[in-house]
């Protein structure tokens, strides 16, 4: 068992990917949870999911914790009892995590996949992205839309915020890696960060808040 990818992202933050290949059993061995996690993996029905609910488990040993380091939110959002911020997401095959020990982060992995093209429009408006004409160009570029969304939902975690209505992403170019994220909630403002990377035709993107 090895990590797929390390991102350190500044002296402070660094990403960990892991490409999940290992069966549930051999991922589950020595693994020790709170009874809360231990809870929530019982009740998952696909192994998928308990799959990539371990592995996460080994990303957290590459930076030295356990489960019993973690807590969540009534809402789910995770937490470090030592403070340092986190956020863990999973998809499929691969799961990932972002650790800081200043800033707060939120990151998202997606399978690139048409099924982006049918929700586009409870997400984001249509009518920026016209321009493009190539299938493959538009699912990534929205993928990486909808992943950046996510993973600014995931520090901002307030609860009615609408990833249409209050969320905006900057327009970037596939090729610069990077872009800003701007949340406009009620009378609150918070600007964002962003990094994405693809991989064996999954898009991760991650959030670095600037401001709040």
């Amino acid at each position: 068992m090895a990590l797929y990818k390390t991102i350190t992202v500044n002296n402070d933050t660094k990403v960990l990917i892991w490409k999940i290949e290992e069966s549930f059993e051999e991922l589950n061995r020595d693994i020790k949870l709170t009874n809360h996690c231990q809870q929530r993996l019982d009740g998952m029905r696909s192994e998928i999911h308990q799959r990539g609910f371990i592995s996460v488990r080994h990303l957290l040993a590459e930076v030295g914790y356990t489960d019993f380091d973690l807590y969540y939110e009534e809402k789910g959002k995770p937490h470090l009892k030592d403070g340092k911020y986190i956020s863990i997401t999973h998809s499929f095959q691969f799961s990932a995590i972002i650790v800081s020990n200043t800033t707060p982060v939120g990151i998202d992995i997606e399978k690139q996949r048409d099924k982006i093209l049918r929700i586009a429009h409870k997400f984001t408006p249509l009518e920026e992205y016209k321009t493009i004409a190539n299938h493959e160009a538009l699912v990534r570029k929205l993928t990486i839309v909808w992943g950046g969304k996510e993973s600014v939902y995931k520090v901002y975690a307030k609860k009615g915020l609408s990833f249409l209505k209050h969320i905006d992403i900057d327009d970037f170019s596939m090729e610069t890696s990077h872009t800003k994220g701007m949340v406009f909630y009620g009378k609150e403002t918070a600007k964002y960060s962003l990094n994405f990377l693809e991989f064996e035709g999954f898009t991760c993107v991650y959030a670095l808040e600037e401001s709040r």
